[in-house]
């Protein structure tokens, strides 16, 4: 069987096609005589022009003998090839893989090679040489250096095929189908895997402000700061003067006059604190992430599609910051009420938490996008189920964690402290105390804990019946680990917040309860992120 040649943009004179025989196969070509030696197919014709037929030479390289003595070429310029690796044809010929500087991905090309061969990327690259396609012992197909390349380069040329000169016309229409079939390009990665741990950073940087801004909540330290600075808060007060003119302005609003009216300089300082450390470590994520996608931007790391996500990530943390403001703003304003409890708007803080929780898990997704390989999965109905179920349980999980907001504003955690009883019923009386009735979802403490409970416990149940259906369908081991991974904190979770809410909310239990909800809903995206498709 003839093979085509693939032709470089330059191919030295003394190797082109013409009346010098070929020596016969061996060192790259064939490993001795036996059962995988090529054999000659018939006998070439020397009409001394060099009108030789292409099955000819390709025959001469079997049976032909040696060619007399010739100096050879001087060395060509450019780097010299250095051996990747063996590979091995199913029909027992084995073949070395030459890896050039310039074109670092020249491969030994075969339909029955055992392994899966490597991308070239040749495209357009002038070689001081060409490349010739040979048939081995066993039927396999190689893409080997030929001519003044090879032997400018100390490899042996025994048993190449001689590629013809460079045509002036463009290639034929067969040979370019031909080369884009055996010479495929890969397509570029998204980005380095260096991205993908930036962003895991940055989501576990986005992890510890959700927790320290819960505690926060808990110890009532979010009123603290009456100012707000992107630059001058920075610097805390030093001095006891600094110390008695701050404690002076938290005095001149609500949560002082009708909360802590007897508080000490001392008790003052420590919920400052609080909110300080909060307020800085909120800067810290921001220029976290706005620094490195920066530097990546420059150095050209990112495509277009991840330049998108990576702005719309940094933006989403500037309008983080100040939605916080927002939010912390709605606790200084004066009640029309005198004895109203001066708290912070439970929609504002729904709004700052449910942005952060968007946040993470944007970051958390793309950086294990990134990182994590995806399962070439049959694409089964119950596979698509799978999926379905789980981005479900995710969203059940999301909306989970954002009603528990609504807990937190509301102080709803000390209404009814008791499991699975709300008080003596199953139903109290004055869930729908206020009107008109949809005020009650976001406004009534009673109906908060009750739709928190029936969506944690809707949560749960849907996490089990996942885990459940997946038991039906074979998994790759990681897979497998984050559903139960998914399965076990869910669980673990609710223990957390039954305990939390017959112990009357304790400020380390309520703390963990809420870092469980950033757990579970890491497990429920990696989940996801495992069961992704493979684009084809």
């Amino acid at each position: 069987m003839a093979a085509t040649p693939l032709r470089s943009a330059a191919a030295p004179p003394h190797f082109r096609r013409g009346p010098r025989p070929l020596a016969p196969a061996s060192g790259l070509a064939s490993r001795g005589p036996g059962p995988h030696r090529p054999r000659a197919r018939g006998r070439a014709r020397e009409d001394g022009g060099g009108g030789q037929s292409r099955r000819a030479s390709l025959a001469r390289c079997g049976s032909s003998p040696a060619p007399a003595a010739a100096a050879p070429p001087p060395p060509l310029p450019g780097p010299r090839p250095r051996l990747a690796r063996a590979l091995t044809c199913a029909g027992g010929a084995r073949g070395s893989l030459l890896a050039l500087g310039h074109v670092p991905g020249i491969v030994m090309v075969t339909p029955r090679c055992v392994r899966k061969c490597s991308p070239c990327f040749r495209r357009r690259t002038p070689l001081p040489g060409s490349l010739g396609m040979l048939r081995a012992a066993g039927g396999s197909v190689r893409l080997l250096l030929s001519g003044g390349a090879a032997e400018g380069w100390g490899v042996p040329a025994r048993g190449l095929v001689p590629a013809a000169a460079p045509r002036a016309h463009p290639r034929l229409p067969t040979q370019r189908c031909l080369q884009r079939r055996l010479l495929q390009q890969a397509p570029p990665p998204a980005a380095p895997p260096a991205v993908g741990r930036w962003l895991l950073v940055c989501s576990g940087a986005v992890a510890g402000a959700v927790v320290l801004g819960g505690v926060t909540r808990l110890t009532e330290s979010g009123l603290s700061m009456v100012d707000w600075h992107l630059v001058k808060e920075m610097k805390p007060p030093r001095t006891q003067q600094e110390w008695e003119a701050e404690f002076q302005k938290y005095q001149k609003f609500p949560e002082f006059k009708i909360l802590n009216h007897d508080m000490t300089l001392t008790e003052f300082k420590f919920i400052w604190y609080m909110e300080y450390s909060h307020r800085m470590w909120g800067r810290v994520v921001g220029l976290a992430y706005i620094l490195p996608a920066t530097y990546f931007w420059r150095k050209g790391w990112l495509s277009r599609p991840m330049k998108g996500c990576v702005l719309a990530l940094c933006g989403l943390v500037c309008f983080q910051g100040l939605l916080g403001w927002y939010m912390v703003k709605s606790g200084l304003e004066e009640k029309p009420d005198s004895y109203d409890i001066p708290r912070v708007s439970q929609y504002r803080l729904a709004a700052h938490l449910g942005s952060a929780l968007v946040l993470y898990s944007a970051s958390l997704w793309t950086g294990l996008s990134l990182l994590l390989p995806r399962h070439k999965l049959p694409e089964t109905h119950q596979l698509l189920r799978l999926r379905q179920y789980a981005h479900g349980a995710t969203a059940l999980i999301f909306l989970t964690a954002l009603s528990g907001a609504f807990v937190a504003g509301l102080d709803a955690g000390l209404v009814y402290n008791s499991f699975p009883k709300m008080g003596e019923r199953w139903i109290p009386d004055d869930l729908l105390a206020f009107s008109p009735v949809l005020r009650n979802i976001f406004e009534n403490p009673t109906t908060v804990q009750f739709d928190h409970r029936i969506l944690g416990i809707t949560s749960v149940t849907a996490v089990t019946a996942l885990y459940l259906f997946s038991r039906k369908i074979p998994l790759p081991r990681r897979t497998r680990m984050a559903v139960t991974s998914l399965l076990v904190v869910a669980y673990m979770q609710v223990g957390l917040g039954i305990s939390t809410l017959l112990l009357y909310v304790p400020t380390p239990l309520a703390a963990t309860h809420q870092s469980g909800s950033l757990a579970l809903l890491s497990m429920a995206l990696w989940l996801m992120s495992e069961l992704r498709r493979v684009p084809k």
